[in-house]
This record gives structure tokens, C-alpha cells and sequence, in this order.
């Protein structure tokens, strides 16, 4: 299933997208999408089974405003340095094990959403990322495959970063990573029934018309099921978390100078096979 959320920020209401393209309410069947109802089989039942008798009915999606696909998320962790190709343009070594930093709940916004150049800023930087969704609660897993079966499901994120705040401000990386609007989601939250290998997943990102990057999940030092195994050696994981998994190479980090990095008026593109599309435009803080 693809479900999202659609509606003004702060009232958005439960939707799914069916095979055919068309926009469903599912406020009849849900109050919202969140870590509840993924972690509640029987709900998710009476959406499919709504669904498949044609008992939803069609919403208007002309200038309906698409949210982030899910709601009230507990964490979101991310995953620094996860692709080969990426540690090989910022010329780093990769990880022995993953490296796992943090961005607050409430930097996630809708898909389509406008992302704010903070102030002071002359670094901030993009990166399209598979986001993992948890839909079971996760403890000191012991296999990849109990991992992957603890997954909802799939999504867009792009990891918006400021690289001169998260690398030449000191501390850790979350002064970089924690800016308002610097985690668009969505714009589906694809169940993971619909993923059968998330190793195999193009993922592409364009500024202002212009590939930058263009990438592969087949590239990722730390698959999606060693991610969640591994992270839940160290923390709980709920329904309703998020994982970003890493991003491919084709970073302005990763550029000659001067680099390219993004300035307001910019347009970002991004995609991931399967999971849907995201475009944003940039203004200043």
C-alpha cells in the first residue's frame, strides 16, 4: 500500500493511493497514519481490505497539499557515511560500524514543502535518502531477517545538512542536521510488502533541472536489515520511528570548488524507485 497524508500542515488527514493512481480517503477507516496503526495488523487489515472492495471514496488531490506521510514519529535516526561512493568523494574511510547521529522529530516536513536556508548559513547541502519506518517494537535483534520483519515500511527523506555548522562549528553533527525544515518525507509511506529488496532501489536528486546525484541502495556499506539490527543494539526502536539510511554520492560536499551549494531560489528535485517523488523550493530563514 502507499499511504500518506494530505491537508494543511497541523490537519492533515489519512489517505492512500491505489494501483490506479487515485487519491482515497481513509479518514473513514483511521484517524491518522502513525507508529499505532502500523503497529496494529487488524487496522491495516480493514484499509486493505476497504481497498480491495472499493468502499474508499475518491479525494480531489488538484492543489491538495501532501504531508509527510506519517505521524507523531518518536525518533529519527540517521546514518552517516553509508554508501561506498559517498565515503570515496568526501574522502573518507568507511565505517567499521555504522555511524549514527540524530535529527529532531520536528524538522520533518511534507514532500513538496518549503526548505529554509537557515541564517548565516552559506553551506546547506542535499541529500536523497531511503527512509526505513518502523512498525514493530525493536530490541537487541539478533538477525537480519527479524530486522526486516520489524520494517512497516519505505519513504523519501531528504537529509537536508549545513556543512559548516555539522563539520566546522564543533561539537557533533547535529547543529548541521537540525535546522527547521531540513527533513522533507514522503510523499507515500510505501508498506514493505511493496519493497521486496531494498538493496536494489534507484535513488536520483536534480538542482534546478541538473542531475546530481544518481545513485543505487545496492551501494550502501550497511544494508537496510544490518541498520536496524545494528541500531537496535543500542536503543529501542518503536512504531513510528524512522531510519535515514544514507546517501549516495553527488553531494556538494563532494565537489570541486567553489561548491555548489544550495542558495534560496533553488529548486530540488528528488526521487526513489517506487517510492515516490519530492520537489522543494528554498527561501531564507
Amino acid at each position: 500500500m502507499k499511504l500518506l497524508r494530505v491537508g494543511t500542515a497541523g490537519s492533515e488527514r489519512p489517505a492512500l493511493l491505489d494501483a490506479g493512481g487515485t487519491l482515497r480517503d481513509l479518514s473513514g477507516v483511521v484517524a491518522d497514519i502513525d507508529g499505532a496503526l502500523l503497529a496494529d495488523d487488524a487496522a491495516l487489515g480493514r484499509i486493505r481490505s476497504a481497498a480491495a472492495a472499493g468502499e474508499l471514496p475518491a479525494l480531489d488531490a488538484a492543489g491538495l497539499r501532501v504531508g509527510p506521510p506519517l505521524a507523531r514519529i518518536g525518533k529519527v535516526v540517521c546514518i552517516g557515511l553509508n554508501y561506498h561512493d559517498h565515503a570515496r568523494e568526501t574522502g573518507a574511510e568507511p565505517p567499521a560500524e555504522p555511524v549514527i547521529f540524530f535529527k529532531a522529530a520536528d524538522t520533518v516536513v511534507g514532500p513538496d514543502d518549503t526548505v529554509l536556508v537557515p541564517r548565516g548559513s552559506v553551506k546547506t547541502d542535499w541529500e536523497v535518502e531511503l527512509a526505513v519506518v518502523i512498525g514493530r517494537t525493536a530490541r537487541y535483534l539478533e538477525s537480519e531477517e527479524e530486522a526486516l520483519a520489524h520494517v512497516a515500511g519505505y519513504a523519501v527523506a531528504h537529509d537536508v545538512s549545513e556543512r559548516a555548522f555539522q563539520i566546522e562549528r564543533g561539537g557533533t553533527w547535529d547543529k548541521g542536521k537540525n535546522c527547521e525544515t531540513f527533513n522533507p518525507l514522503g510523499p507515500w509511506l510505501v508498506t514493505a510488502d511493496e519493497v521486496p529488496d531494498p538493496q536494489a532501489l534507484s535513488l536520483r536528486l536534480w538542482v534546478n533541472g541538473e542531475l546530481k546525484q544518481d545513485g543505487t541502495t545496492a551501494e550502501q556499506i550497511f544494508p537496510v536489515a544490518e541498520v536496524v539490527r545494528y541500531v537496535s543494539q543500542f536503543m529501542t526502536l518503536y512504531p513510528g520511528d524512522v531510519i535515514n539510511t544514507g546517501t549516495p554520492a553527488g553531494v556538494a560536499l563532494g565537489r570541486p570548488e567553489p561548491k555548489p551549494y544550495l542558495r534560496a531560489g533553488d529548486v530540488v528535485e528528488l526521487e526513489i524507485e517506487g517510492l515516490g517523488r519530492q520537489r522543494q523550493e528554498l527561501k531564507n530563514a
